[in-house]
């Protein structure tokens, strides 16, 4: 019987040793290797100062900026929170925040469909990305704001369209922070 306990707790030692702190480490290693900017974090700098990650939404709400999919995640973008309102379709609050949103939205866009990843937050309350349609659905708002041609932030979105992942995983998207860090660029 005592050599079964020395075994057991050998066993223990072992396989905590490599799989718990051997293991992570090559892995995290490796990582760092093959893909050391998605291994970081994905960070985007400005001036040689972290401004946010590229996988992680951030509040934007001037005019004058692009703006990100709302966010259900704590007060907004709050990765320690992350996660959806979990209202079901027929709740009432969620109801009249969406259609409160749209009427807001379709007032400054008269006519236009509102994209509806404009009103509703992601699974994640984290996205960082919106739909094409949800950025070029923004370009007057911000063109006008900014008091540059519309065509010309047109061209911004377009060139900042990432397509399927491999041309058939995932949709279209369009990164909020990179498209207003280089909104601001162009318009310097």
């Amino acid at each position: 019987m005592h050599s079964v306990w020395k075994t057991s707790i050998r066993f223990t030692l072992v396989t905590t040793v490599l799989l718990g702190f051997a293991y992570p480490l090559a892995i995290t290693g490796v990582a760092h290797v093959l893909f050391s900017h998605q291994a970081s974090g994905s960070l985007i700098l400005k001036n040689g100062h972290v401004v946010g990650s590229a996988l992680l939404g951030q509040s934007f709400t001037s005019d004058k900026y692009f703006h990100p999919r709302i966010s259900a995640a704590g007060n907004g973008y709050d990765a320690a929170n992350s996660g959806g309102s979990n209202y079901a379709q027929s709740n009432l609050k969620l109801v009249q925040r969406v259609q409160g949103d749209i009427d807001k939205l379709a007032a400054q866009n008269p006519g236009k469909p509102v994209p509806i990843d404009l009103v509703t937050a992601s699974g994640s309350g984290l996205d960082p990305d919106i739909t094409p349609d949800a950025a070029y659905y923004q370009a007057g708002r911000v063109a006008k704001t900014r008091g540059i041609e519309e065509g010309t932030v047109k061209q911004l979105v377009a060139a900042h369209v990432t397509p399927r992942t491999l041309g058939l995983l995932g949709e279209p998207r369009v990164n909020v922070l990179q498209l207003n860090l280089d909104l601001d660029t162009m318009t310097k």
